[in-house]
C-alpha cells in the first residue's frame, strides 16, 4: 500500500509540475544580445551515425557547436580518450571539433575504424554528439570458381546464380553481355532481388555464352565482373505445358521484419509454361494507397514508409492457363525509437521551475535514461533543484549553478536516438528586439500584425495599450501571440494610431511604440463591361478607380491574362483602354489591375469581334493604276513627272507614291522616291549624280494601293563628286593590340560617279600625332595593327570617286583593342538588410587597370547551405551586374536564415577581371512558408487526426505549430474559433471531444522566432451517428412518398365529411357512431374528444388491429393496451411514443423536418404522424 500511495503522490507530483511548466525559452539570434549572454554548448553538425568513408580521400568527422564562451571539443575512441596530439595524421579545424585524418600519403582507412564521440564544453555545461560508427568501404574481388556451361531444354525454368562478393555498402547488381549491353528483362526473364537471374522458362533465343554479372560499388566507384555464364538451349518437341511453381521463395509460408520508415519489398518469381503472371493482395486489409507500387514486371511489391499498420499477411498468387500457386509472407513491422516529445531547451531565471520531458515510441518500447554533461545522471554530481521521474526531469527553485546540458537517450535493438538539450539560468531584464517608432501599413477589413520582439528572464509578460496615455487592450478585438504581436484581426479606420508594447518581469520594466496606419481599400468603381463590336472599328474600356489618397495607384491592363499586344492600336488612358481598327485578333478577355503597394484589385471584360455588316448598294475597290507618265524640265539634279489618274473604284485618291529604279547599279529593285496629295498629277523630283532613272507611280486610297503604272522612260544624271561621306564610323578593337575602324559604305546612287573609294585616317588622340592616311577600296572595314592598349583615336573616314573627295569628314573617337581587367574590387562589405535582402559595398577599381570601357560591377553569389537543414546543397551560382562606376549594389531574393557567399568582379567590353576574395554572410530568420501538406484522417464521432509536413522552407527553427479550427453549420456560418499550439517537433495530432456530424475549417501555420508563416486551411467531418442518421432518413423518406401524400389528403377529406354529418346530426340532437363509442367504452386511458380544445379520442376501424410495432415506446407514466383498445395512436405514428397531456390531448407533432432538434434520453426521433396531420388539418 506504501508504494502505492508514493507512486500516486509522484505521480499528482509530475501533474502539478506539467500543469505549471515554463515554455522554453529560445535566445533569439540578435548579434548584440548573443554577445552578451551566456549559453551552454550546443551541437550544431555532426556526421551521421553510420559513417563509410571512401579509403582514397581523407577521413572527415564533422562535430560543429555553438555556446558563449565559445565551447572546447575532446573526442573518444571506442569509448577511451582520443588523444589527437599523438597521432601526426590526425588535426582538428580551427575554431571547430571536426576532425581531420590524412589517410592520402601512405595511411589506411581500416587504421582508424571504430565508435567516435564528440565533446563540446564550456563553463555552463557539456554536450555530446551520436556515437559515430566509421567504416572503410570495401570492394572485395569475385572469387575464383569454375563457372560450368548451361544445358537446358526449352521451356524449363533456369536459375543464374550472380553470388557477389560481400562489400560495404552492398554492390547494386546487373547483368550485361560482352558488349556491355543491358540484357532485356521481361515477365519471363528479370533479375531477383538477390542478385540471380529467373527464367519462367527458356526459348531457343536465350542461347549465348556472354550472361554476366555485374557488381557496382557505388561508393569506391569500382565495377566487379563475374566469370561469363554459357546457356545453351536444346529443343524438343512437343513442348509440355506446366502450370506454376515458385522459383523464390521457397515454400508456401515465410516471415519477414522490416523497420518502420522503410521500405519494404517483397518478391515472388514463378516458373511455369505460359509464363506465369503475379497478382499481390493482403489478407484481411487492402494495401496501402499512394504508398504501394509493383516493380520488376509485378513480381516485386513495394510500400514505402512503411508503419506498424502494415504489418499482416501478404500473398503473392501466381497464374497460367493451368493453375495457380500462392505463396504467403507474414510481415511485421518493428520500430527503431523515435521521437513523440524531445527535449528542448529551457532557460530559466533563478528561483523559477521548469520541466525537460524526453518521449519517444518504438517496437520494442525503447528504454529512457538520462545523462548531464555527457555523464550518467545517476552517478553525476547532485543537484537540489533536480528530480528525475522517468522520462522527465523536474526542476524547482533552480539556481546559476544549476545550468547544464542534459543528454535523453532512447534506444531500443534496431537503434537508438540521443537529444542534447541544456538548462540556462539567466537573470536578465527584459528587452524588446523590435525597433522603435516602427510604422505598419495595412488595407481596413484585413489583419495587422504588430510586432513586439523581446527577450528576458524570467520570460517577460507582454501588455499592450493605444495611445500614449491609453488602457490595457483585451477583448475579442485583438490576438495576443506568444511571441509578443499583437494581431488586430479585422483592422478598421479607427485602429490607426500609436501602439505601446509593455514587457516587464520581477528583474525591471521595458517598453516600445509602434505606429499602425490603415488605408482605404483600392476599389474599381466603373468596371469595364462587355463589348461587341464591329471588325474594323474601335472600342473603350472603362475602369474607374477610387483609393486611398496617401496611396499611389498603378493601373495595368492585360489580355487573356498576358500582357497587351505591341500595337499603335491599343491607346491606355488614365480611366480606360481604347482599341482602334479592331482586328478579329483583338477577341478576348481585357482586365484592368489596380495596383497599390498594400493592395490588388482586378475587373476583366470580354471583347466579341463580329464581322461588319455588308452594304450590298456600293462596291469599293482599290484605285487603277496611273498611266501616260511624261518627263519634263530635265536638269542634272532634278526633273518633272506627270500622269493621268486611273479610276477610283468609288473610293476617292488621298495621294500617289512615286518610286524609282536604278538601272545602272540596281537594275530591277524599286525604292520609294516621295509621296504626293491625291489631288496632284505632277510633282518636282530630286536627282542624283550618275544614276539611270526610271519612275512609276502608285494611287492610294482607303481601300488600299492600286497595282503600279507602267514604268517612265529612262534618264542618266551625269557623274559628279560624292556629296557625302560614309555613316556608322567607329573604332572599336577585336584585339588588345589593334583599331579596326569600320563605317557604313555609301549606296550605289550616292557615290555621284565611277571608281568609289574610301581615304580612311587615324591618330592617337592629346599625343600631337600627324595623321596617318589609307585610300582604300570600296569596303566597309579598315584594321590598324600595333597599337597600345585601350587608348583613344581620332578617326575619320572620307569619300572619294573619279571625279573628286566628298566634303571633309568629321571627326570620331574611337578606341584600340580592350584587355581583361587587371585587379579585384576591394574592401567588399556585406550589410544584411533583411532576411531577404543584402546591400553589397566594394571600392572602385583604378580607371586605368580597366583597361577597356568599364561597363559595370558583376557580383557573383551562391548559397552554401541553409542553417536550418544543416545540408550542403548544389551551388548554382548568380550573377547580378550593375553598370556603371558604382560601388554598392542589392542582392534581392535571398532564402532566410542560409549562408553565402560572393565576390566582386569589375568588367568592361572585353570581359571580367579577377574575382575578389570569397565573402562569407548570413541572412537572418524569416517567417516560414505554409506546412507542405495537412491531411484530416481517421475520422470518428467525436475525434480527427491531423497529419503535416514540415513547411517546404522552415526559413529558420520553427518553434511552434499554430492550429486553429471553428465548426461551420448547415448555413456556412462560422462558430467560435479555437487556438492550440502545438510544439515544433510534432507532426500529428489527435483532436477529441468534437460534436458529431459536424464540419469544421481548420487554419494551420508554423512559427519561427520571427513570427508566424502562411496558413494552409483544410475542412473535414466528423462521422455522423448512424441510429439519427436513419431515423432522419426514414422521416424524410416517408414525408416524401406520393402514397404517404395521397393518404393524407384521403383522411383529410373523410374528416371533413364526418364532421359535416357530425354537424347535421348534432343539430338535430341525435348521435353519431363515434359517440356510441365513446359511450361503449369507458376506458380512463382514453378520452372522447373535447369541443374546447379539438383532441380526439378513441377512434376505432374493425379492420385496423395492428400490434405495436417493434421500437415503439409508450410514455413511463401512461401506456395504451392492446385489450384496452383497439386501435392506439401509436400504430399510426409509426413506432413514435404516443404522449398525451393530462386532459388527454396527444402532443405529438408532426417531424418531417425534425433533424435540427437533437433527441434527448431514450425518444425516439419521430416519424410523420396521420394523427398529427389530420390535428394539423383540423
Amino acid at each position: 500500500m506504501m508504494t502505492k500511495k508514493t507512486t500516486s503522490a509522484s505521480s499528482a507530483f509530475l501533474i502539478l509540475f506539467l500543469c505549471q511548466m515554463i515554455t522554453a525559452l529560445e535566445v533569439p539570434l540578435d548579434p548584440i544580445l548573443l554577445k552578451e549572454l551566456s549559453q551552454p554548448p550546443t551541437i550544431t553538425q555532426q556526421s551521421p551515425k553510420d559513417y563509410i568513408v571512401d579509403p582514397r580521400e581523407n577521413i572527415v568527422i564533422q562535430c560543429e557547436a555553438k555556446g558563449k564562451p565559445p565551447p572546447s571539443f575532446s573526442w573518444t575512441r571506442n569509448g577511451t580518450h582520443f588523444d589527437i596530439d599523438k597521432d601526426a595524421r590526425v588535426t582538428v579545424k580551427p575554431n571547430s571539433g571536426t576532425l581531420v585524418i590524412n589517410i592520402m600519403n601512405g595511411g589506411k582507412a581500416e587504421a582508424y575504424e571504430g565508435v567516435y564521440q564528440c565533446t563540446a564544453r564550456n563553463e555552463r555545461g557539456a554536450a555530446i554528439s551520436n556515437n559515430i560508427v566509421i567504416r572503410s568501404s570495401r570492394s572485395p574481388l569475385w572469387t575464383k570458381e569454375k563457372v560450368e556451361p548451361k544445358h537446358v531444354r526449352e521451356g524449363d525454368p533456369l536459375v543464374l546464380h550472380c553470388s557477389p562478393p560481400v562489400g560495404l555498402p552492398p554492390p547494386i547488381i546487373f547483368w550485361m553481355d560482352n558488349s556491355f549491353q543491358r540484357l532485356p528483362q521481361n515477365e519471363r526473364v528479370s533479375q531477383g532481388l538477390n542478385g540471380d537471374l529467373y527464367f519462367s522458362n527458356v526459348k531457343p533465343e536465350d542461347t549465348r555464352e556472354d550472361y554476366i554479372c555485374y557488381a557496382r560499388f557505388n561508393h569506391t566507384q569500382t565495377i566487379q565482373q563475374k566469370q561469363p555464364i554459357s546457356v545453351k538451349v536444346f529443343s524438343t518437341k512437343p513442348l509440355t505445358e506446366r502450370r506454376p511453381t515458385l522459383l523464390t521463395p521457397v515454400g508456401s509460408t515465410s516471415n519477414k521484419v522490416e523497420l518502420r520508415g522503410n521500405v519494404l519489398l517483397l518478391e515472388c518469381i514463378a516458373e511455369g509454361l505460359p509464363t506465369p503472371v503475379i497478382r499481390w493482395i493482403k489478407e484481411g486489409g487492402e494495401l496501402p494507397i499512394n504508398r504501394t507500387f509493383f516493380e520488376n514486371f509485378k513480381k516485386t511489391l513495394k510500400i514505402i514508409e512503411v508503419s506498424e499498420a502494415d504489418s499482416g499477411k501478404y500473398k503473392c498468387v501466381a497464374r497460367n492457363p493451368l493453375g495457380s500457386t500462392h505463396h504467403t509472407i507474414t510481415v511485421t513491422v518493428k520500430a527503431a525509437p523515435y521521437w513523440i516529445t524531445a527535449p528542448r531547451n529551457l532557460v530559466l531565471s533563478p528561483g523559477e521551475d521548469g520541466t525537460l520531458i524526453c518521449r519517444a515510441n518504438g517496437n520494442p518500447k525503447p528504454n529512457i535514461s538520462w545523462l548531464t554533461n555527457g555523464v550518467p545522471i545517476a552517478i553525476a554530481p547532485e543537484d537540489p533543484s533536480r528530480k528525475v521521474d522517468g522520462d522527465t526531469i523536474i526542476f524547482s527553485d533552480v539556481q546559476e549553478r544549476s545550468s547544464a546540458v542534459y543528454q535523453c537517450n532512447a534506444s531500443n535493438e534496431y537503434g537508438y536516438l540521443l537529444a542534447n538539450a541544456f538548462v540556462n539560468v539567466l537573470a536578465e531584464p527584459p528587452r524588446i528586439l523590435t525597433p522603435a517608432n516602427k510604422l505598419y501599413q495595412v488595407i481596413a477589413n484585413n489583419p495587422a500584425l504588430l510586432d513586439c520582439a523581446f527577450f528576458g528572464s524570467p520570460v517577460p509578460e507582454i501588455e499592450w495599450f493605444k495611445g500614449v496615455k491609453g488602457s490595457i487592450l483585451r477583448g475579442d478585438l485583438y490576438v495576443f501571440h506568444d511571441n509578443g504581436t499583437l494581431e488586430i484581426p479585422v483592422a478598421q479606420k479607427d485602429s490607426t494610431g500609436t501602439y505601446t508594447c509593455v514587457a516587464r518581469n520581477k528583474l525591471g520594466k521595458v517598453q516600445n511604440e509602434v505606429h499602425l496606419e490603415v488605408k482605404d481599400p483600392t476599389m474599381i468603381i466603373k468596371q469595364p463591361e462587355y463589348k461587341i463590336i464591329q471588325r474594323g472599328g474601335q472600342v473603350s474600356f472603362e475602369c474607374t478607380i477610387k483609393h486611398d489618397p496617401t496611396l499611389i495607384p498603378a493601373i495595368t491592363w492585360v489580355k487573356d491574362n498576358g500582357e497587351l499586344p505591341d500595337d499603335e492600336r491599343f491607346i491606355i488612358h488614365k480611366d480606360s483602354l481604347a482599341i482602334m481598327n479592331v482586328t478579329d485578333k483583338d477577341d478576348g478577355t481585357y482586365t484592368c489591375v489596380a495596383n497599390t503597394t498594400l493592395d490588388s484589385v482586378s475587373a476583366s471584360a470580354v471583347l466579341t469581334v463580329v464581322a461588319a455588316t455588308p452594304t450590298p448598294a456600293i462596291i469599293y475597290d482599290r484605285p487603277n493604276p496611273p498611266f501616260d507618265l511624261e518627263l519634263t524640265d530635265q536638269l542634272e539634279r532634278s526633273i518633272q513627272l506627270s500622269w493621268i489618274p486611273g479610276y477610283d473604284n468609288k473610293s476617292p485618291i488621298t495621294n500617289f507614291v512615286i518610286e524609282y529604279e536604278d538601272g545602272m547599279h540596281e537594275p530591277g529593285v524599286w525604292h520609294y522616291q516621295t509621296e504626293v496629295l491625291g489631288t496632284q498629277t505632277t510633282v518636282q523630283l530630286k536627282l542624283s549624280p550618275y544614276v539611270n532613272y526610271s519612275f512609276r507611280v502608285i494611287a492610294v486610297n482607303e481601300i488600299g494601293r492600286s497595282q503600279p503604272s507602267e514604268a517612265s522612260e529612262q534618264y542618266l544624271t551625269k557623274a559628279a563628286k560624292p556629296d557625302e561621306n560614309p555613316s556608322g564610323v567607329q573604332g572599336i578593337g577585336s584585339e588588345p593590340d589593334n583599331l579596326v575602324i569600320i563605317w557604313e559604305p555609301l549606296k550605289g546612287f550616292q557615290s555621284n560617279g565611277p571608281g568609289l573609294q574610301y581615304k580612311v585616317s587615324w591618330r592617337q588622340k592629346d599625343v600631337g600625332d600627324e595623321w596617318t592616311s589609307v585610300i582604300v577600296a570600296n569596303v566597309s572595314k579598315y584594321i590598324v595593327s600595333g597599337t597600345p592598349t585601350f587608348v583613344p583615336y581620332e578617326i575619320k573616314v572620307q569619300a572619294l570617286n573619279d571625279l573628286g573627295y566628298a566634303p571633309e569628314p568629321a571627326e570620331v573617337i574611337g578606341h584600340s583593342g580592350e584587355d581583361l581587367p587587371m585587379v579585384a574590387p576591394g574592401n567588399v562589405q556585406v550589410h544584411i538588410v533583411n532576411s531577404t535582402l543584402a546591400k553589397v559595398h566594394w571600392d572602385p577599381v583604378p580607371l586605368k587597370t580597366v583597361r577597356g570601357h568599364l561597363q559595370g560591377y558583376r557580383i557573383y553569389y551562391w548559397k552554401v547551405q541553409s542553417l536550418s537543414k544543416r545540408r550542403r546543397r548544389h551551388v548554382e551560382k548568380k550573377i547580378l551586374t550593375f553598370s556603371g562606376n558604382k560601388t554598392h549594389g542589392m542582392l534581392p531574393g535571398l532564402e532566410p536564415y542560409s549562408s553565402y557567399k560572393l565576390n566582386v568582379r569589375v568588367v568592361n567590353g572585353k570581359g571580367e577581371g579577377p574575382a575578389s576574395s570569397d565573402k562569407l554572410f548570413k541572412t537572418p530568420e524569416g517567417v516560414p512558408s505554409s506546412p507542405s501538406f495537412l491531411k484530416i484522417t481517421n475520422p470518428t464521432l467525436d475525434s480527427l487526426t491531423l497529419e503535416w509536413g514540415l513547411p517546404t522552407h522552415p526559413n529558420g527553427v520553427l518553434i511552434a505549430y499554430t492550429l486553429k479550427f471553428q465548426p461551420i453549420n448547415s448555413t456556412h456560418e462560422l462558430g467560435p474559433l479555437v487556438e492550440i499550439r502545438i510544439p515544433a517537433n510534432e507532426t500529428s495530432l489527435i483532436l477529441s471531444n468534437l460534436n458529431y456530424s459536424t464540419r469544421y475549417k481548420f487554419y494551420f501555420y508554423a512559427q519561427t522566432s520571427v513570427g508566424a508563416g502562411s496558413q494552409i486551411t483544410e475542412e473535414a467531418v466528423t462521422i455522423m451517428d448512424e441510429g439519427k442518421m436513419a431515423m432522419a432518413s426514414r422521416q424524410v423518406d416517408i414525408a416524401t412518398q406520393g402514397w404517404f401524400i395521397g393518404l393524407m389528403c384521403a383522411v383529410a377529406l373523410l374528416i371533413l365529411i364526418l364532421l359535416i354529418v357530425c354537424f347535421i346530426r348534432r343539430n338535430k340532437g341525435g348521435k353519431y357512431p363515434v359517440k356510441e363509442k365513446e359511450d361503449a367504452h369507458a376506458d380512463p386511458e382514453i378520452q372522447p374528444m373535447k369541443e374546447d380544445d379539438g383532441t380526439f379520442g378513441e377512434y376505432s376501424d374493425a379492420e385496423d388491429h395492428k400490434p405495436l410495432k417493434k421500437g415503439s415506446r409508450t410514455p413511463s407514466d401512461r401506456t395504451v393496451k392492446k385489450e384496452d383498445s383497439d386501435d392506439s395512436l401509436v400504430d399510426y405514428g409509426e413506432g413514435v411514443n404516443g404522449q398525451f397531456n393530462e386532459d388527454g390531448s396527444f402532443i405529438g407533432q408532426y417531424s418531417g423536418k425534425k433533424e435540427k432538434e437533437p433527441a434527448e434520453g431514450n425518444e425516439s426521433s419521430e416519424a410523420p404522424s396521420p394523427v398529427n396531420a389530420m390535428n394539423s388539418f383540423v
